[in-house]
């Protein structure tokens, strides 16, 4: 067992923590053609979120913003594996990409719960198309005012 007691202004939901997010199979002349996959949805689900601060003298939580981070070659997230000539793109559901250890634009805080919804597509990079498994590893971290 472990764990930890932080001030933070919202829970982060237990599914959510770790994902693991099938992309299933794609073939090579699909990425030749159209440069990329179809893109697939995924959440960060945050849970009984309160804007009020333990602490008294600091004002209320008002906004949040989440960085996306992991190994990637400019402004694509790499793979690994026997795969090759693609990278993984994040965009938001109202379609603000994310760029690897940016931080992405402030978001409103409210109280209670609320899904951050994001699409996650391969794209092809400049590198040859080689068919095989493939894997990466993308952390997410948020950081509220």
């Amino acid at each position: 067992m472990n764990g930890s007691i932080i001030e933070t202004a919202c829970s982060i939901d237990i599914s959510s923590r770790d994902q693991t997010i099938e992309m299933g199979s794609l073939s090579i002349s699909q990425m030749i053609r159209d440069g990329q996959s179809n893109k697939k949805k995924f959440s960060i689900k945050l849970i009984n979120c309160v804007l009020e601060r333990t602490e008294t003298k600091k004002p209320n939580w008002q906004y949040f913003t989440v960085t996306f981070d992991g190994v990637h070659d400019g402004n694509l997230f790499t793979v690994n594996g026997q795969a090759e000539g693609f990278g993984i793109e994040i965009s938001s559901a109202d379609g603000e990409v994310v760029y690897p250890g940016k931080v992405m634009s402030s978001q409103e805080l409210t109280d209670g719960n609320r899904d951050l919804n994001y699409n996650l597509r391969l794209i092809r990079n400049n590198k040859v198309l080689e068919p095989g498994n493939y894997f990466s590893l993308i952390k997410y971290k948020l950081d509220y005012e």
